[in-house]
């Protein structure tokens, strides 16, 4: 299965915050009121973020597109940033970025309260195809859950009679952040932790071979997004039962738009050989047996 992009306009603009707050250990949600982006965003795609008015940190960074919403509610009722589905009407209006502080732009972005503002562009890159199946298998590692909630909730509303299985590995249970989105919106949800504190004791791959005991994968479709070594490991499993698994690559960029050639990742083309292609362009996503994951990691 090969990634597509989707044509669209990219959009450059400031936006106003009308809600941000941390949600787990070392990781923040953030709500802009931005309607060209909310309306526009494929599952997958992404926007690069910047600090209005600001020099320092001076480039702007990726941020995945979490999910979009029609409607708000006052900035001091959090609730609903962890509920859904959204039910409101019309086009989306509201967009929501999860992000982890890693770096002095993540710390200083935590920063920002409501009333502020961010500079951002995007849609970015290609997005995620709704998989021709009826069983989709998510696959998230660290803060990579980011960029499946959009796609597992197209797939469910697009594709009649579906089931769709989220699975999340983590270092401990205090890194999960509403993570009970993905249920709200009808998804099975499974984790995998390394210290044992939240569902299985071991890595996401432990936990896809322990379900395999009591449930087939044998028609299931796979969206990854995590660390490149957990989603090689997560390439080979599905490569091993063959089955189609697609990835979201989270190199690091510059500029977004295929200008600095920083993002660039070791793909296969149709030959067999394989060349740099850059994450900004033609990915973030890719379908996971064209990337060399040896050379990515």
């Amino acid at each position: 299965m090969s990634s597509i992009s989707h044509s669209c306009k990219t959009y450059y603009q400031q936006s106003e915050i009308v809600a941000h707050e941390q949600i787990a250990e070392a990781t923040w949600r953030i709500r802009v009121d931005c309607p060209n982006l909310a309306t526009t965003t494929r599952p997958g795609q992404f926007a690069m973020v910047r600090l209005t008015g600001r020099n320092d940190p001076l480039l702007a960074r990726p941020l995945a597109i979490y999910d979009v919403f029609h409607q708000h509610q006052a900035p001091d009722h959090w609730q609903p940033m962890s509920l859904g589905p959204d039910t409101g009407g019309g086009n989306p209006r509201f967009v929501d970025f999860v992000y982890a502080v890693a770096g002095k732009f993540t710390t200083t972005l935590t920063s920002l309260r409501p009333g502020d503002s961010v500079s951002l562009w995007g849609p970015l890159g290609n997005g995620f195809q709704v998989p021709p199946t009826d069983h989709l298998v998510l696959i998230a590692g660290g803060i990579g859950q980011t960029a499946l909630l959009m796609l597992g909730r197209e797939f469910l509303a697009t594709v009649p009679s579906s089931q769709a299985t989220f699975c999340w590995g983590a270092g401990h249970a205090g890194l999960f952040g509403h993570a009970e989105d993905f249920g709200n919106h009808g998804m099975d949800t499974h984790f995998a932790t390394l210290d044992g504190s939240k569902g299985h004791h071991g890595t996401v791959i432990d936990l896809l071979d322990d379900m395999e005991k009591t449930m087939t994968f044998r028609q299931a479709a796979i969206a990854c997004c995590g660390p490149e070594g957990m989603m090689g490991a997560v390439a080979r499993w599905a490569a091993k039962r063959s089955l189609n698994c697609q990835v979201s690559l989270e190199t690091p960029m510059a500029c977004g738009i295929g200008i600095c050639f920083s993002c660039v990742a070791p793909v296969l083309d149709e030959k067999g050989d394989w060349d740099y292609k850059r994450t900004c362009i033609e990915g973030p996503i890719f379908d996971s047996q064209t990337i060399q994951w040896d050379a990515m990691t």
